[in-house]
């Protein structure tokens, strides 16, 4: 009993070492890109946080929500790694395509812990993957709320991305607003299909698409 004890606190002081009791790193099938629409996350979440990507002028459209490891049926969390932390300057890194350092701290802790990566190794996974795929320009003139197919959105990504498959992208919806887009990936971030866990398309006709905050004077609302 009393070596138990020892171990749960020594656990407990080892840095870098998951608290929850979670699955082994590096014990994963595929990856799951999760792309934010910045002004739906600040307008179900991250406006009464504060969070300062919300703040009128910031005009952010698709973040990255996180690189996440997928098995074929469900996925690991809070895995037991070795590895050290990202120091803050390496989360304060990942702000210009995250929106902040707080969301690449907390991506780390509950998937980047699983994909059996240094922190470093991490994070440059997550920006190639990022940068790997071309965001639609149409976006970038959303500056009013609009209602659209979910599918519309897909359309668009996989128009910007001619090796995108239908069957390697999913578009999430959340209170009736086009909330994520799921690109699947392998280990080796080369497109895959997703697996029947991941695809939960939005089917809504008329999801709400918020639009980009440009300036102070309105344009545009999150």
């Amino acid at each position: 009993m009393r070596h138990l004890i020892w171990a749960s606190a020594l656990a407990m002081l080892t840095p870098g070492v998951g608290l929850a009791e979670g699955e082994k790193a590096g014990d994963f099938d595929y990856y799951v890109m999760s792309l934010s629409w910045s002004p739906a996350w600040c307008a179900l979440t991250g406006e009464a946080r504060g969070d300062p990507q919300c703040e009128a002028g910031g005009g952010r459209g698709w973040v990255l929500h996180g690189l996440w490891p997928q098995y074929e049926d469900g996925w690991p969390s809070y895995c037991r790694t070795v590895e050290r932390d990202p120091t803050r300057g390496e989360t304060a890194a990942m702000a210009d395509i995250m929106g902040g350092a707080g969301l690449a701290f907390y991506d780390w802790k509950k998937h980047g812990r699983c994909s059996g990566l240094s922190a470093p190794g991490y994070t440059a996974a997550s920006r190639a993957a990022f940068e790997g795929l071309t965001m639609p320009e149409v976006f970038a003139a959303v500056t009013r709320d609009l209602a659209v197919p979910a599918l519309v959105i897909e359309d668009a990504f996989m128009e910007a991305n001619p090796s995108l498959g239908r069957d390697q992208i999913t578009v999430v919806c959340d209170e009736g607003l086009i909330a994520e887009v799921r690109i699947c990936l392998s280990k080796e971030l080369a497109l895959r299909d997703c697996g029947p866990e991941v695809v939960r398309d939005c089917a809504m006709k008329d999801a709400g698409l918020e639009g980009l905050r440009l300036s102070e004077s309105g344009i545009g609302r999150i």
